[in-house]
């Protein structure tokens, strides 16, 4: 018993929903960033939305060809509607709620450093670094925990848009822990569901219910046991939900985007922002190298840093770690000085935007849900397998 204990631990992650009030905010900002990429895929954005009890303020810079002719606010009313916030007795719907906007320009200080004469030049739009990760643990190569989180999420959701569940409203959080036995996830030991329902539906007989759908649904992960806990509004009721139970600001579930905490997070959030920001950008392309790795068995996990300087190009750093899990002739070190030289991967922030076609309005579909690990999104590609296997195996 000894021996399994030293080899054995649970791990957490969770998911919320498009109607929690951070996901309400970065869906509002990500609908304003496709309107703009529409109109003008060179536009600079940086929307931050707040959401609170019958009101919506954005706030932020965006230069964009032709912005005067872009209604914020219809967009915010549509997207408030779309995620299911239509009853007013509830203090927030998309036909009541307050709307202020204090948008403005991009920075010329900051816009000097990302525009330049060749475009291939083009500067990063911000210092900082960013991760990206994978794992053999799911066919998508995410972690466990984090993955099957936002598809449970996405499936209540699912039942309240088709009108099966009518008494589920938007606002939901769930969470996983996951048993690992030598490093391999062996099991689910609790799931957690909160999720905000009408009165009608704040009792034990429909908290049964989702107890019962989440384990159904669970089930195809392999990983539920007759030991799995379910626990299903812990606190006996929610009702109260959305940004009127709680207020909302874009960028403030990074990770719940990401991987659940399973990897590091360099800080800086994605919704909102269009590619000239490294934060989103170069996190995108560095969850794209980090999968190949892994799809190409270089490695069953792996972790990668890079870092900018805002207004140069070229990243000024790269780490990678495998956590011991590399190919025989595979090493850190090999796989950083295959990152430094771009020839497979060009991390400089004009060759990450045209390989991965980052200039389109594509940002709204990863509001919620998670940005990575669903196969829609370009960075979800593993087209550079062949490229890795020939240059490490031959």
């Amino acid at each position: 018993m000894k021996e399994l204990h030293e080899h054995q631990h649970v791990f957490s992650s969770e998911s919320v929903s498009e109607g929690h009030p951070d996901k309400v905010a970065d869906a509002i900002s990500d609908a304003i960033l496709d309107a703009c990429l529409e109109r003008d895929p060179s536009a600079h954005v940086a929307c931050e939305t707040m959401v609170g009890p019958d009101v919506v303020v954005n706030m932020g810079e965006i230069t964009c060809r032709g912005f005067e002719e872009i209604d914020t606010e219809a967009i915010a009313r549509r997207v408030v509607k779309e995620i299911g916030y239509t009853v007013p007795d509830e203090h927030f719907s998309y036909d009541t709620f307050k709307y202020v906007s204090h948008l403005h320009g991009q920075s010329p200080d900051i816009n000097q450093g990302v525009s330049r004469e060749r475009a291939e030049d083009q500067g990063a739009g911000d210092q900082g670094m960013m991760f990206g990760y994978a794992t053999n643990e799911t066919p998508e190569l995410m972690p466990v925990a984090i993955m099957w989180s936002h598809k449970l999420l996405k499936h209540f959701a699912s039942l309240r848009h088709e009108g099966k569940w009518t008494w589920l409203r938007p606002d939901a959080k769930a969470q996983l822990s996951v048993v690992y036995r030598n490093g391999a996830p062996c099991a689910i030991d609790t799931v957690v569901v909160s999720h905000q329902t009408t009165e009608d539906g704040a009792d034990a007989e429909h908290y049964k219910l989702i107890e019962e759908e989440a384990k159904s649904f669970l089930s195809a992960s392999g990983l539920v046991t007759p030991q799995t806990r379910f626990l299903v509004n812990p606190t006996g009721k929610f009702v109260i939900g959305g940004p009127c139970g709680d207020s909302g600001l874009t960028g403030r579930k990074i990770i719940v985007d990401t991987y659940g905490g399973m990897a590091a997070h360099g800080g800086g959030a994605f919704s909102g922002k269009d590619p000239s920001k490294v934060d989103r950008s170069a996190a995108y392309y560095a969850r794209y190298a980090a999968k190949n790795i892994v799809a190409a068995g270089l490695a069953s996990r792996c972790q990668i840093q890079v870092a900018y300087a805002i207004g140069v190009a070229s990243p000024v750093s790269f780490s990678v770690q495998t956590f011991g899990s590399a190919a025989d002739g595979v090493t850190n070190e090999s796989l950083e000085t295959m990152l430094k030289s771009g020839e497979i991967f060009d991390f400089r922030p004009y060759r990450i935007q045209r390989d991965l076609g980052l200039l389109r309005p594509i940002y709204s579909a990863t509001a919620a849900y998670g940005h990575f690990g669903r196969e829609d999104f370009p960075w979800e590609r593993t087209d550079k397998v062949d490229a890795l296997k020939s240059r490490f195996f031959g």
